[in-house]
């Protein structure tokens, strides 16, 4: 870091040119970059990455290690677990029926609309300029594919394509895809853990031995 970051003694890094209201939580370790906004009683977890040009909208609650990388958006309520990573310009939305005006014609505002938000659970991955359209649930470990647009809950460990976005396999906790085995077992090509598919629905199985 430069001088042009704000350093505090719990090891919050903040870019000078970073935008964050004096309402939000960071917790220590966490590195703010260039241009990032972190909005009024928004969380932000213990050394988290807040790329540049992020957003992260009043009331968001991210968990710790989270990385949002440049010019990621994330509108309120959203809510992120330990070790989510948000890709480049992934955004996660928060208006079910968006419209500028009522239909008398009167630009909206606050009060004429209720914010819906993502949940992303632990270990899970939004990749670059994916859109996650709220009410949605990601689950753990699971991997949306960089310019897939989300519009239903995500299962655990899943690996989602497309427009809308579709299941097309499974991945470990390390990301890549697995390997089936046959007769629902999967194995990860990089450490070897094993995975067991019931009803659409993977489960880790415990180390062998």
């Amino acid at each position: 870091m430069t001088d042009a970051h704000r350093a505090r003694p719990d090891g919050v890094r903040i870019a000078a040119t970073a935008d964050v209201d004096e309402r939000a939580t960071i917790r220590p370790g966490t590195r703010v970059w260039h241009l990032a906004q972190i909005r009024e009683d928004a969380s932000v977890g213990r050394d988290c990455v807040i790329g540049r040009g992020a957003y992260v909208g009043p009331g968001v609650r991210l968990g710790d290690n989270v990385k949002l990388q440049n010019h990621a958006l994330v509108y309120e309520p959203a809510e992120l677990a330990d070790g989510v990573f948000v890709g480049p310009a992934a955004v996660l939305t928060n208006d079910e029926y968006p419209r500028a005006v009522t239909p008398q014609g009167r630009l909206k505002s606050g009060a004429d609309w209720t914010a819906v938000g993502v949940l992303v659970g632990e270990g899970a991955s939004i990749g670059a300029r994916a859109v996650c359209v709220a009410p949605v649930a990601i689950g753990r470990w699971a991997l949306v594919a960089a310019g897939a647009v989300v519009t239903r809950d995500v299962p655990d460990f899943a690996l989602m394509v497309g427009v809308p976005a579709r299941r097309v396999g499974w991945v470990g906790r390390a990301g890549e895809p697995l390997v089936a085995k046959g007769d629902g077992r999967y194995v990860c090509p990089r450490t070897g853990a094993e995975y067991h598919e019931q009803a659409g629905r993977l489960a880790e199985l415990p180390p062998a031995g």
